[in-house]
């Protein structure tokens, strides 16, 4: 079977301004996106959208958001639907990072509904899944993993083969602390396994990216690993040379 393009999708979190993302969206633009060889997304506050999205029109650069509510419309003061998503040049959405599932306190169930959402509507889920250091600790990762997918799975159904997956541990989110090659590779490992399960042959055309501190220096060695496709960059997506270099080890 051919090699996936790996995807490249920068998070910039709750960070930005209209200045300084003119400036970033420039620096990368005037860099090498590689876009031959892999996809470069970059998911934005939802504010930004219609910026980014009038600076990257037509330029290789796919569009993404954060998060998207769970309703297609209604009574739901600061929620964003995915059609308003749609209206603003979006193809992706995260659901379901850590951020969300510990702050949010959003449940499997909201995460899967939120990505049948999307995809009922055109937009590609990039749903998260990841542990923290307690359960890698008590050896539960693969238990937390897979609850987490398969909630999704079990809602989405065949259609789950047109979803992202990230596997973001939640220990090494903005830590500084980065699982090695190894040990993402054994968690991607058995999310390609629960996802070919689930849709056969199928479940190696979908992407399994990694999201937990990959940086310039660490991209090339986790990128290479077998069942690692790409990667959901925080931090090093807000520095254009870092991401450029992210782009490159892809």
């Amino acid at each position: 079977m051919p090699s996936l393009k790996k995807l490249i999708a920068g998070n910039w979190k709750m960070n930005g301004s209209l200045e300084s993302n003119a400036a970033l969206i420039q620096s990368i633009l005037d860099g090498d996106l590689r876009a031959d060889a892999c996809e470069v997304a970059i998911c934005v506050p939802s504010v930004y959208l219609h910026q980014i999205q009038s600076l990257t029109e037509g330029k290789g650069l796919y569009l993404g958001a954060q998060d998207v509510s769970a309703h297609e419309k209604g009574a739901y003061t600061g929620e964003v639907s995915v059609s308003m998503l749609k209206e603003f040049g979006a193809s992706f959405v995260i659901v379901g990072h850590s951020e969300r599932r510990q702050f949010h306190h959003e449940s499997d169930q909201l995460v899967a509904i939120k990505a049948e959402r999307a995809l009922a509507s055109g937009l590609t889920p990039i749903v998260c899944v990841g542990e923290t250091m307690q359960e890698r600790e008590s050896g539960a990762t693969e238990v937390i993993v897979k609850r987490q997918l398969a909630a999704v799975i079990h809602l989405v159904g065949h259609c789950v083969t047109e979803i992202v997956v990230a596997y973001e541990p939640v220990w090494a989110i903005g830590t500084g602390l980065t699982a090695t090659p190894d040990q993402a590779q054994s968690v991607h490992a058995v999310l390609r396994a629960q996802l070919k399960a689930a849709a056969g042959e199928g479940g190696e055309k979908i992407r399994i990216l990694y999201g937990g501190s990959m940086n310039a220096s660490n991209a090339k060695s986790l990128l290479s690993q077998p069942d690692i496709d790409g990667g959901l960059i925080g931090g090093a997506a807000l520095k254009a040379a870092d991401f450029l270099s992210i782009i490159a080890s892809a």
